[in-house]
């Protein structure tokens, strides 16, 4: 901020082309996620999670294998983001990584992992998502039965009709919109549900 508390202008970049040329718009988008893969490595965790989460919605083929790698980061902050951003850019490089995160002991991850297999609507990850669906943890559970949705196979039905008794009225919910997402249509609970 200035004295005044106005905010700096930043100057646009010289050159005749102009801001709306497809060329300068890609070059510039190509330069950005050079910087976040680069960043992916940075000492310091807050570039390394920002650039994680920042990946994702850039859709870049080049971020794939650095993403990949950044599921092995040592902090989990990391390795969740990268998770959802490969889900994001949707190559199925990932499926592999992301089925073997989907076993981490972290449940962030779990999640995640969970997430991007969604994303990436592969019917391969079908068998562990329902897997998921009994995983101790909610969030992983929710994660799992929206990712079920997102492929649609019907070979989820009856685990997500068995989803819909779970304990945590997240999972539950989750379970009916992707049964409804599959074609489905949702059962009433048979045992009423416990405490959320």
């Amino acid at each position: 901020m200035l004295e005044n508390g106005a905010a700096p202008t930043v100057p646009e970049p010289a050159g005749p082309a102009s801001v709306e040329d497809p060329e300068v718009i890609e070059e510039r988008r190509k330069h950005r996620v050079r910087g976040l893969i680069a960043l992916l490595k940075d000492p310091n965790l807050n570039y390394r999670w920002n650039a994680a989460e920042l990946l994702g919605p850039e859709r870049d083929p080049e971020a794939v294998g650095p993403l990949i790698e950044a599921l092995k980061d040592p902090y989990v902050d990391v390795q969740w983001l990268a998770a959802k951003s490969l889900g994001q850019i949707g190559d199925k490089r990932a499926l592999e990584p992301l089925l073997e995160a989907s076993a981490s002991g972290d449940k962030w991850l779990r999640a995640g992992a969970a997430w991007g297999l969604g994303k990436l609507n592969d019917p391969r990850a079908v068998d562990r998502l329902l897997a998921l669906l009994k995983d101790l943890k909610a969030k992983v559970r929710k994660e799992a039965a929206w990712a079920l949705g997102a492929i649609g196979d019907t070979r989820a039905e009856p685990g997500l009709k068995e989803a819909l008794n779970d304990p945590d009225a997240g999972v539950r919910e989750a379970a009916q919109k992707a049964l409804l997402a599959i074609g489905a249509r949702p059962e009433e609970p048979t045992v009423p549900p416990g405490p959320a």
